[in-house]
């Protein structure tokens, strides 16, 4: 069974695409021209903006809130709760009293890149990007860009470690070099950048 099912309680726009094998649960709501891709898993009451584009394999757990227009690589997880935002400067009305409308204001997008995790209840200011295999703590409030394979934790977020592609806290492996205990992997540093040393990567 190549298509995307959908739980009776759930509301799915029918301008949104849901790529083979996705599955929207209970009471969710996926809106208009929202794209998402194979395998992605859309937990109970979680919503997806229109137009925000999700990639293959994705896991948005129950009540994860993704405001347009996000955009989200394969592979990403967003914990229970988690919101990305997409607006730096909220107001219900504008300076004469009249309820905002979405002409009113330019929504602004939180970019999350392949692999990388957003812990429970998790909040990511509008704009920012978290890099590949990241890793945000749960209850973390990022405020700015996240590193690729950074462990970041905290109000506002800091970087408090690396993390491979495993998810597992690498450890130091000599001057600028880490491990990943699980997998073996190695990654070389150079200065808030990490990379795998071509060759170990796990198989």
């Amino acid at each position: 069974m190549d298509r995307p099912w959908v739980h009776p309680t759930a509301h799915v726009d029918e301008t949104a695409e849901l790529g083979p094998r996705t599955a929207v649960w209970h009471l969710a709501q996926v809106r208009e021209n929202a794209r998402l891709g194979a395998d992605c898993i859309v937990g109970r009451g979680a919503y997806v903006g229109p137009g925000v584009a999700i990639g293959d394999q994705v896991k948005l757990q129950n009540y994860a809130l993704v405001y347009e227009p996000a955009r989200l690589e394969g592979q990403v997880f967003i914990g229970p709760a988690a919101v990305l935002t997409n607006d730096l400067f909220p107001r219900a009305t504008d300076v004469a009293g009249t309820l905002k409308r979405p002409a009113d204001w330019e929504a602004l997008g939180v970019v999350v890149r392949q692999g990388a995790s957003v812990g429970a209840r998790a909040v990511i200011i509008a704009g920012v990007e978290i890099g590949p295999w990241a890793l945000v703590a749960a209850g973390a409030v990022v405020t700015r860009d996240v590193p690729g394979f950074a462990l970041v934790a905290g109000v506002p977020a800091r970087k408090i470690g690396w993390v491979g592609r495993a998810g597992s806290r690498l450890v130091s492996d000599g001057s600028d070099r880490w491990r990943c205990p699980e997998t073996g992997e190695q990654y070389l540093q150079a200065d808030e950048t990490l990379v795998i040393v071509p060759g170990s990567a796990a198989h």
